[in-house]
């Protein structure tokens, strides 16, 4: 058994991913450590890219893109290490993070998965945590729950001295103890993208297992460039994965009030960008940009939420125009 199993998922990343895995190699000295690629499907040669200049790389070669649950447990079920490291391709590892995380975890034998400090390229802090969704940090402004009651909604800004406890970590940079996978399962698959790193914390946390942040830890991340091609599709997901979160972890009221608090939310949204976009002559690009993801929203729950739109449904049209396209 490895000290270490890195796992990276790439979806059309190429030249992060490439960076990304330069940092890893760069940053595991001493660490007996094996790394794993999981491509989605990619086309713009990023698993040629890997093939070529990381021969040493485990890499899978989809030919779709199998969202991010379904990809990571493919190389989780091939990782060898005793700790487990999901990492995004658009992260990049500091000098000393790997061992950093492998110290902590080593010493601290209740925890099931241990994050660092996600930081952009300014040094600025991101969200590297978060708590469980409940109706509050959905339906509610999450910043005002983190500026009106910080010990019940931590946020980026407060102030640590040292490794501490939390509900769920941000996925881009996730250290897991294997033994706490093994209790818990892997990742649920019924996610395609959003949320699934925070229904595994949640799983472990049902098990005793406990999920810390190491604030001295820093990662850097380029948050969002897997997503930020299609923003409506990625929108239409995350509110997918809102509801299956609330459908396995919460009561029937909270799911019913989740769904009519959203819809709600999002009616009161289009109708501030419409009115916007025609005060101004539809001028102002980025309301107007705000106004077609709002009403694809709004008409894919006007729909039934069908399965076909949002990424996955994107990922499965694109298969098939591939497939169609073959001699």
């Amino acid at each position: 058994m490895t000290d270490l199993s890195v796992i990276i998922v790439s979806y059309n990343t190429k030249d992060l991913l490439l960076e990304c895995l330069t940092s890893v190699f760069g940053s595991s000295s001493g660490i007996s450590c094996d790394v794993h690629v999981v491509d989605n499907g990619s086309m713009d040669g990023s698993a040629d890219a890997v093939a070529q200049g990381f021969p040493n790389v485990r890499l899978i070669r989809n030919p779709d893109n199998r969202g991010f649950a379904r990809a990571c447990n493919q190389g989780l079920r091939e990782a060898q290490g005793k700790y487990l490291l999901l990492l995004n391709s658009d992260a990049k590892i500091k000098s000393e993070a790997l061992r950093e995380l492998i110290a902590f975890m080593d010493r601290t034998p209740d925890a099931g998965a241990a994050g660092g400090q996600l930081i952009r390229e300014d040094g600025s802090l991101q969200n590297s945590f978060d708590n469980f969704p409940d109706l509050c940090t959905e339906l509610m402004n999450k910043s005002l729950l983190k500026l009106l009651f910080p010990k019940r909604y931590p946020g980026k800004h407060l102030k640590f001295s040292g490794p501490v406890p939390v509900e769920s970590l941000i996925g881009a940079c996730m250290m897991v103890r294997r033994e706490a996978m093994e209790a818990v399962g892997m990742l649920d698959e019924g996610y395609f993208f959003f949320l699934e790193e925070t229904d595994w914390c949640l799983r472990m946390n049902d098990l005793g297992w406990k999920i810390y942040f190491l604030p001295h830890v820093r990662i850097l991340h380029l948050q969002g460039m897997s997503a930020a091609r299609d923003i409506s599709s990625a929108r239409i997901e995350f509110y997918r994965s809102r509801y299956r979160f609330f459908g396995l972890h919460r009561s029937f009221m909270s799911r019913l009030m989740l769904r009519a608090g959203l819809f709600l939310n999002l009616c009161i949204e289009t109708f501030y960008s419409l009115m916007v976009s025609l005060i101004s002559g539809f001028a102002y690009r980025k309301e107007v940009s705000r106004l077609r993801v709002r009403l694809k929203l709004l008409a894919w729950h006007l729909l039934g939420c069908p399965n076909h739109w949002g990424l996955r449904g994107k990922a499965k049209t694109e298969t098939e125009k591939m497939v169609q396209g073959r001699p």
